[in-house]
């Protein structure tokens, strides 16, 4: 009895020693954040703020409990930055998509109000990560204009949900074709890819795990990306995802 009573003073030690150190992590963390810029948008991305956000978002989804399915990765090109375009289902997408694809350093086209997010908020935007004013074309086209900037200077990848939005019901909604202009611009592939589970992770913390599959669907080359219209190209992303979610459900 006195042996189980120390292997549980040792258990719950260990537990404590491991939490704290989480805890002291994540506030360090916080407090480096308060050194950027919100006002700035920068050209660049950091490789310290970038590795915070990826340790960070790693712990959180083992916390979290998500057991990854990725399929079909050995499809993305090697050698530069591509544009990376997929379904949107959960707002956890995001941070499951850059922790995955996290050798391509994906900097995502979002909304506005991410970027007021504590701590992250300021992390993304050091990391190249940039919004984008769908009601306003001329703001909207300056976005697209800088993220083909940032794939021709190879700093980072591309990151964009065509829907524009979260399918909160889970059903594919329209693509936004001027996104595609980024890599026409750029001269770059297109990686399609299509995400599921993550609507799940929610409901299923704290007594579930969950699993997450990322899937490659398709490489629409650069230089059939650069001859077609935005349109077609749309059209032909969206039909790969499409029929992935509706062939291959989770």
């Amino acid at each position: 009895m006195e042996i189980l009573r120390y292997i549980l003073y040792v258990i719950l030690a260990i537990v404590g020693i491991k939490v704290a150190g989480i805890i002291i992590y994540f506030l360090f963390t916080f407090a480096a954040s308060m050194f950027i810029d919100t006002k700035k948008e920068y050209d660049k991305e950091s490789a310290f703020y970038r590795f915070l956000l990826q340790s960070t978002t790693g712990i959180g989804m083992h916390i979290m409990r998500i057991r990854y399915d990725l399929q079909n990765f050995d499809q993305i090109p090697e050698g530069r930055q591509m544009l990376f375009v997929c379904n949107h289902r959960s707002n956890y997408d995001p941070l499951i998509s850059w922790r995955v694809l996290r050798k391509f350093h994906p900097s995502f086209v979002s909304k506005a109000e991410n970027f007021k997010v504590p701590f992250y908020g300021r992390m993304i935007r050091r990391c190249c990560f940039m919004t984008i004013d769908r009601e306003n074309p001329r703001n909207a086209m300056m976005t697209i204009d800088r993220a083909s900037k940032l794939l021709k200077a190879n700093e980072v990848s591309i990151f964009v949900y065509p829907e524009g939005t979260r399918s909160k019901k889970c059903k594919l909604l329209p693509f936004h074709n001027g996104v595609f202009k980024i890599a026409q611009k750029a001269n770059v592939p297109v990686v399609v890819l299509t995400i599921q589970g993550t609507e799940k992770i929610s409901k299923n913390y704290p007594w579930h795990s969950t699993k997450v599959r990322v899937k490659v669907v398709g490489v629409l080359p650069a230089d059939h990306v650069k001859s077609s219209k935005t349109s077609d190209i749309s059209e032909e992303a969206r039909d790969m995802i499409a029929k992935d979610l509706e062939e291959y459900p989770l």
